[in-house]
């Protein structure tokens, strides 16, 4: 199991462009950029929270937990 973030599906849902994000977050576009394409190992809460709010969202909306290709769910 690993969790992604759901950046770029909501901006977009919103037809907000990266650099917009970045600009209404205060976060950098180096920054929003590898959050924006989930290439990153871990993630600053202060900052997503800085996403989050320029969205209208809470930051738990911006995570999404997706089960690894062959993983089983114990729970079925």
């Amino acid at each position: 199991m690993r969790v992604r973030l759901r950046i770029k599906e909501l901006a977009q849902a919103k037809k907000m462009k990266q650099y917009e994000l970045a600009r209404d977050s205060g976060v950098t576009e180096q920054l929003l950029n590898r959050y924006w394409n989930n290439n990153i190992q871990r993630v600053d809460l202060e900052q997503l929270g800085m996403i989050a709010r320029a969205l209208g969202v809470s930051p738990g909306d911006l995570l999404e937990v997706v089960e690894d290709r062959g993983e089983m769910n114990p729970a079925a």
